[in-house]
């Protein structure tokens, strides 16, 4: 029987842990700094605690950490951590820029949204991880403590897997956690409205909508999302919130040859986010097999932009990274060739 996993707990659930093994309270705070604010990688590590609270802890627990398998590195500077999960590999990319240090994770073992345009999706949906995973890729990477800010925008759906992400996201911005600003945080979503809600109620996280095409019937030839949840209802349901502040809300829009590129499609864009604060991010598709499209020229895309920004929509074209090694929006697969 797997022994229950301690990175993700709170200090008052790991207080009932140490006491239910007759060690004193105040361990429980040992725990959480040890985990959250020096990311040990073993109970072992953890030398202010004692050796027999450390053997009973280890013998009772497991701290749940997972080292990475591989990591290759792009000319960019990105690199790709590759994770072994049982019956699926799972990748988080680190996004070097100046001084920032973003983590891009993942939530899922593959995904069940099957958007035709994402190598993700194309694996299959094999399973969700748990916090424990989710947090040990924050743990793991060779530039943990340097880590400035983090997105879920890796594999899986962030908000068909709840519970653990929101526990993790619990664990970075707690003061007896990560203590990150909600501002370092970004959480990604093609729009699962039941989870949308309660991530827009309960945290103060930053939010990005996988968009991609404002023509509801057009987004359904390759988002499946868009049968069970309207685009239209997703922006309707985000303009209830508050975005003047500090919490930003954007949208992705990857720019597909002769689908999404043209004037119709931005005029329909600023339709669609009129009178909300948010900005769209503008995202060149990288090829995969299998898939007739290609990217929209430079020009188009150009074009786009500064139609958006005309009509008083913040749009910029979002610089590529890590496509050398897979690493790019919507290629992670576990795998280094394609």
């Amino acid at each position: 029987m797997a022994k229950e996993k301690l990175l993700g707990k709170t200090p008052a659930e790991l207080k009932e842990i140490v006491l239910s093994l007759g060690l004193p309270a105040f361990t429980a705070g040992q725990l959480a700094r040890w985990m959250y604010q020096k990311r040990a990688r073993s109970i072992e590590q953890m030398s202010d605690i004692s050796k027999q609270g450390r053997q009973l802890l280890a013998d009772a627990f497991d701290l749940g950490y997972v080292p990475y398998r591989d990591c290759i590195v792009s000319a960019d500077g990105s690199k790709k951590y590759l994770f072994e999960l049982e019956d699926c590999p799972v990748e988080a990319v680190m996004i070097p820029d100046k001084e920032r240090r973003t983590l891009c994770v993942s939530s899922q073992k593959g995904c069940k949204m099957g958007c035709k345009f994402c190598m993700t999706g194309r694996l299959g949906f094999h399973g969700n991880l748990d916090t424990a995973q989710i947090l040990s890729q924050f743990i793991a990477v060779d530039e943990s403590l340097e880590l400035s800010n983090t997105v879920f925008m890796g594999m899986g759906e962030p908000l068909d897997n709840c519970p653990a992400v929101f526990r993790a996201i619990e664990v970075l911005t707690a003061d007896w956690g990560f203590g990150w600003s909600p501002k370092r945080v970004t959480l990604s979503s093609i729009g699962l409205l039941p989870g949308l809600k309660s991530y827009l109620d309960g945290s103060r996280c930053h939010l990005a909508i996988s968009l991609h095409n404002p023509f509801p019937e057009e987004r359904l030839e390759f988002m499946p999302v868009q049968k069970a949840y309207d685009i239209r209802e997703v922006v309707r349901l985000i303009k209830q919130y508050d975005f003047s502040g500090q919490r930003r809300v954007s949208f992705e829009y990857t720019m597909f040859k002769g689908w999404n590129d043209d004037k119709r499609h931005a005029d329909a864009l600023v339709r669609l986010l009129r009178d909300l604060e948010c900005r769209v991010n503008l995202i060149r598709f990288h090829r995969i097999p299998d898939f007739p499209y290609e990217c929209a020229s430079d020009q188009a895309m150009t074009a786009f932009r500064d139609r958006l920004n005309s009509n008083g929509i913040t749009c910029t074209i979002r610089a590529s990274r890590g496509e050398d090694i897979l690493a790019a929006c919507g290629m992670l697969a576990g795998k280094n060739k394609l």
